[in-house]
């Protein structure tokens, strides 16, 4: 009958979890803490090993506990699809490609050697060849869904970090044919081979590429016409959740999927827009995933195994944290980012799951060595965000320290109204240049240790700290700031600040640097003060400097360019819907001669 509610069991669990995330998010935010650990402690407290125990002796416990843990799986294993899909977002098809030989290179060296190494460990124990091997593999993956949320994409630590964990992400198809293979069960499996399993999602995958190329453009544009945010939103689901199943057809992944979906839409004008209307349920649909992490964490178990337990995951984080650091100075990492992201990535994965269900199905490990080593995983996801703040701390005092021995003079920041230069690379520093001829108190910001080494060996006052990080932009003490300078070159990163920035700070002046006009408008529009194009201004030099040498008369060759730089004026105001011209270099000049 219209207007009833029954409380049903899916009602229950909806708003426990709602309620959860309606409590933990902000209280852990008030003390600047990951509402990560907030999670896992609700799913340790209103699971079936916590409140959830206790309700045949007290029913009314049922409406503030999970009764099913089995039914919010599915949201938790879609909280991870669209974890992966804003992080093909951020990503591009050029900076994958660029990133080749980190993927490739440092994260097949990463989880090699941690599998060969724990195979060894777990070996030595007693465990047959098989199951060591398929526990070494299991363990050695680290958790996509809570190391780059943490790390970010952009700085030195989550660049190494999503290298590693693209190539992990690869390798779980592999991995669970080759355990699945080694069971004494496999010769009678009708399942598909693993050669056919790669030739179908080769197939798929091509097909996701060149039909999201074609399809994708025109879809967010019908969407975009409608101005409809729930259309648009309903697009951006459609796409998604049939990349994800269309590679979970074929036996792969369904995050590669959504991975590939992501990438696809990055390279369309509109993700911004579809980044921005998704992130409010990636951040819940993680949170699900949290909580169950903590319903699987029995603590009468942990309190009779304390010792065994609490050897395993000492054992297991600091074997993969060593091997890590060792293979990121391999690769030429600065020992603070090698530090740091060797702690990071210490911990277990929620993969880890995955490949130990499959270990114990094929008979190589047995359910009571599958079950510690749950807990095991559990305990690790758990620690994971303290792990991140221990490889901060440690690695930015690794950082400060090598820093602090190369410099030769004192170096003074300064402090009060002052120019906050944000990336310190060849821009930033020739902008910091010309500060200082005019005497103007600066100070600069950069997350590559040795940018910020051999700047402090100057005598320059730069820090080192991620410039994707809300605590590392909090210590700059904007409010007495003259003007943020944000010189990076990653559009999207840049976007993503601008609008931080304005909403916390409305009249700070900010200045950025652009990639082009369409993302000078993009900027504008997110709240920026100035936008300067550098494309525009270089090809438009160019220009200049070719037709003069062909010949052309100076004057209507310089005519035509403030004409196209006007046009090109023109189209940053309309784009991004300001209510002047911006003032670009020899534009404003030329307008103060006249």
């Amino acid at each position: 009958m219209a207007g009833n509610l029954e409380p049903t069991t899916a009602l229950s669990d909806a708003l426990v979890i709602l309620g959860a995330a309606g409590i933990v998010i902000p209280a852990f935010a008030r003390f600047r803490i990951t509402p990560i650990i907030g999670f896992i402690l609700v799913g340790l407290f209103v699971g079936p090993f916590g409140l959830g125990a206790l309700v045949p002796q007290y029913p009314w416990l049922y409406h503030i506990t999970i009764s099913d843990p089995a039914a919010i799986t599915p949201f938790a294993e879609f909280g991870i699809i669209l974890l992966l899909f804003e992080i093909g977002l951020e990503l591009s098809f050029n900076r994958l490609w660029d990133m080749r030989r980190l993927v490739f290179g440092l994260g097949a060296i990463e989880l090699g050697v941690s599998a060969f190494l724990l195979s060894g460990v777990l070996l030595a124990t007693g465990l047959q060849i098989s199951g060591a091997f398929g526990l070494g593999l299991a363990l050695a993956l680290s958790s996509t869904a809570l190391v780059l949320p943490i790390a970010g994409t952009h700085g030195p630590v989550g660049r190494a970090a999503l290298s590693m964990l693209l190539f992990e992400d690869i390798a779980l198809v592999p991995i669970i044919f080759i355990l699945g293979a080694m069971g004494p069960v496999a010769a009678h499996s009708d399942g598909p081979t693993l050669g056919e399993t790669l030739l179908y999602g080769g197939i798929v995958v091509a097909v996701l590429l060149v039909g999201g190329r074609l399809l994708l453009p025109r879809l967010f544009a019908q969407a975009a016409q409608t101005k409809s945010p729930e259309l648009f939103l309903a697009a951006t689901m459609l796409v998604v959740i049939a990349a994800a199943l269309s590679t979970s057809l074929v036996g792969l992944s369904p995050i590669m999927g959504a991975l590939l979906a992501g990438l696809l839409i990055a390279e369309t004008e509109y993700h911004t827009e579809v980044e921005a209307i998704t992130k409010p349920f990636k951040g819940l649909a993680l949170g699900v995933f949290l909580i169950t992490i903590g319903m699987g964490i029995d603590l009468r178990v942990v309190w009779v195994q304390i010792g065994p337990l609490t050897l395993a995951v000492i054992g297991v984080v600091v074997l993969k944290a060593l091997v890590t650091m060792f293979a990121l100075r391999a690769m030429g990492k600065e020992r603070a980012t090698a530090l740091e992201a060797g702690i990071l990535m210490a911990s277990p994965s929620e993969t880890t799951l995955i490949v130990l269900t499959t270990a114990a199905e094929a008979s190589l490990i047995d359910r009571e060595t599958a079950q510690f080593w749950q807990i095991v995983t559990a305990i690790g996801l758990t620690i994971t965000p303290l792990l991140a703040k221990l490889g901060e701390t440690w690695g930015r005092r690794v950082a400060s320290d090598s820093a602090d021995a190369g410099q030769t003079m004192p170096v003074e920041e300064p402090e009060g109204e002052r120019v906050v230069v944000m990336g310190f690379g060849r821009v930033g520093r020739l902008i910091a240049e010309m500060l200082t001829v005019h005497r103007a108190a600066w100070l600069g910001i950069d997350s590559d240790p040795g940018i910020v080494r051999n700047a402090r060996k100057d005598g320059l006052p730069v820090l080192f700290g991620n410039v994707d990080s809300e605590a590392a932009i909090a210590r700059l003490g904007l409010d007495d700031a003259k003007a943020m300078i944000l010189t990076m070159d990653e559009p999207v990163l840049i976007l993503r600040m601008v609008k931080r920035l304005r909403s916390a700070h409305p009249d700070l002046p900010i200045i950025v640097r652009a990639r082009d006009a369409t993302h000078a408008a993009a900027l504008y529009k997110a709240g920026a003060s100035h936008a300067v194009p550098e494309t525009l201004e270089s090809s438009l030099q160019l220009s200049e400097a070719v037709l003069v040498d062909l010949g052309f008369p100076m004057g209507p060759v310089i005519a035509s360019i403030h004409e196209k730089r006007d046009e090109l004026r023109q189209k940053i105001k309309d784009e991004g819907e300001l209510n002047s011209l911006p003032k670009l270099k020899s534009a404003s000049l030329r307008e103060r001669s006249t």
